[in-house]
């Protein structure tokens, strides 16, 4: 994929970002939400309709895929497609550059309040 197309994909939305994240190493849904829920300091908690919805559209949109299928518990693990790693990585330098234009903004309008 090329770099305009990937840069098309951004912003992503949290939810699809976290699930991007968390699966970096091959996953499976239980795992997934416990990862996210740690991520976040229990900020965010997946419920299962959430997570599967959104693992089912990441997959049909070829951003993940499935891995294996444990034969006993039927577990699922996915893991992230290599161009899904360049849209995180640039959905990071983007969240990045925000941060640090807010940062530079509040500090500025601090130092004209006297604080």
């Amino acid at each position: 994929m090329k770099q305009r197309d990937i840069r098309d994909k951004i912003p992503l939305t949290e939810t699809a970002l976290l699930l991007l994240l968390a699966l970096y190493k091959p996953n499976h849904g239980y795992n997934v939400m416990k990862m996210v829920k740690k991520m976040t300091e229990e900020r965010i908690i997946f419920g299962p309709g959430t997570l599967y919805g959104a693992i089912n559209n990441l997959n049909k949109k070829g951003w993940i895929k499935l891995v294996r299928i444990d034969k006993e518990s039927k577990k699922k693990e996915y893991v992230i497609t290599d161009t899904s790693k360049k849209i995180v990585e640039m959905e990071l330098a983007r969240m990045k550059q925000m941060y640090d234009a807010g940062k530079k903004i509040i500090k500025g309008v601090n130092a004209l309040n006297g604080d």
